[in-house]
């Protein structure tokens, strides 16, 4: 990715900004987990209750160990075994995860990304970035940058350029306590 759009896309996630960015499957939302008023912005352009939660995105695990609770080691090794990758996991939520991202559940949904450019998002902004599909709630998600433009450019900061990865379905989500399959690829 271009220094000048990295910068750009940090600086706009520090600001409180709302940005599209290709990931595996789709093109995604994100923003700063921790800015509630990002987050909730972020929800409004989607058209999307908070109940339902958000996923975080981390460019390594070490970035998510504040929103989780401790893992047990066999529970961390399965999940490490599937990162980077497109998996995501619901782990126990550590107290200071904020309910704006976990919505009416008890976990968070968290997914250490294989996708080189949305990586590289997560390691220039130093920590995690909210992660959910760039489409209005019951809509196609995006899959280029001209969907995005035509779709959503009005309402979000900026686009990162790029590719989607080959996913056809956006990634599988599974409780990592009890492997309850919540969203099947």
């Amino acid at each position: 990715m271009d220094n000048f759009v990295l910068k750009k896309a940090v600086g706009l996630l520090n600001y409180g900004g709302v940005i599209a960015y290709p990931s595996e499957a789709v093109f995604g939302l994100g923003c700063d987990p921790l800015n509630e008023s990002a987050v909730l912005r972020l929800l409004a352009i989607k058209q999307r209750p908070v109940a339902k939660g958000l996923i975080l995105i981390a460019s390594h695990f070490n970035q998510l160990s504040a929103y989780i609770s401790p893992l047990d080691t066999d529970i961390l090794a399965k999940v490490n075994n599937t990162w980077p990758g497109p998996h995501t996991w619901v782990l126990p939520a550590s107290r200071h995860a904020p309910k704006w991202l976990m919505g009416d559940h008890e976990g968070i949904a968290v997914r250490v990304t294989a996708h080189p450019i949305a990586a590289q998002l997560c390691a220039a902004f130093g920590g995690p970035l909210v992660s959910t599909s760039a489409n209005k709630a019951g809509r196609t998600p995006c899959k280029t940058t001209m969907q995005i433009r035509l779709r959503l450019l009005s309402a979000i900061d900026f686009v990162v350029p790029g590719e989607i990865q080959n996913h056809k379905k956006p990634t599988v989500i599974k409780n990592a306590l009890s492997d309850e399959i919540i969203r099947s690829a």
